[in-house]
């Protein structure tokens, strides 16, 4: 598999993973079990909490393992050499937003779940969601472009429109 084939399933394995965190945090949200591990970002019992800390303790390592997965996306995109600036420059502001969801998800804790700060680490979570489908629709289809200047044999979609072609009355 050639970097940028790795890239766009890699970018689209990140999306993936992303959207389960923000489906697994409106579980924790509207269940109520943000706090049952009170602290942050352990559980009372350290790094291996009891049965009823399960749920939080899923999020909390869910949310660790998208944050790895999004720098890793913005690692890949940076060192591509096929990125296009507007791709790096998404993938930048993925990885700066995962800074802040820490940041507002330990603060989310320690304030008990205040509502306007439940609301603002969700509305930041759709930044990064939304910062993610485009950084990923970006490579999909720069992969596209690329995959179709190195076979320049085969015509594109757009070429082979199946329209006949009509000369003007002379």
């Amino acid at each position: 598999m050639n970097y940028d084939k790795f890239l766009q399933v890699f970018s689209i394995g990140t999306l993936c993973v992303l959207f389960g965190l923000m489906t697994l945090g409106g579980y924790v949200s509207s269940t109520g079990v943000g706090l049952s591990c009170p602290q942050w970002p352990l559980c009372p019992q350290g790094l291996i909490p009891s049965y009823e800390f399960l749920i939080e303790y899923i999020h909390r390592t869910t949310a660790a393992t998208t944050g790895l997965l999004v720098f890793l996306t913005m690692a890949f995109v940076l060192r591509g050499k096929h990125s296009l600036k507007s791709t790096k420059i998404f993938s930048i502001i993925a990885a700066a937003t995962v800074v802040g969801q820490i940041t507002l998800g330990a603060i989310v804790i320690n304030e008990k779940l205040h509502a306007d700060l439940v609301t603002a680490h969700l509305g930041l979570g759709l930044v990064l969601y939304s910062s993610m489908i485009y950084v990923v629709i970006n490579i999909y289809y720069t992969n596209l472009k690329l995959k179709s200047s190195l076979n320049p044999s085969k015509p594109s979609r757009r070429d082979n429109n199946n329209t006949p072609e009509v000369s003007s009355p002379t």
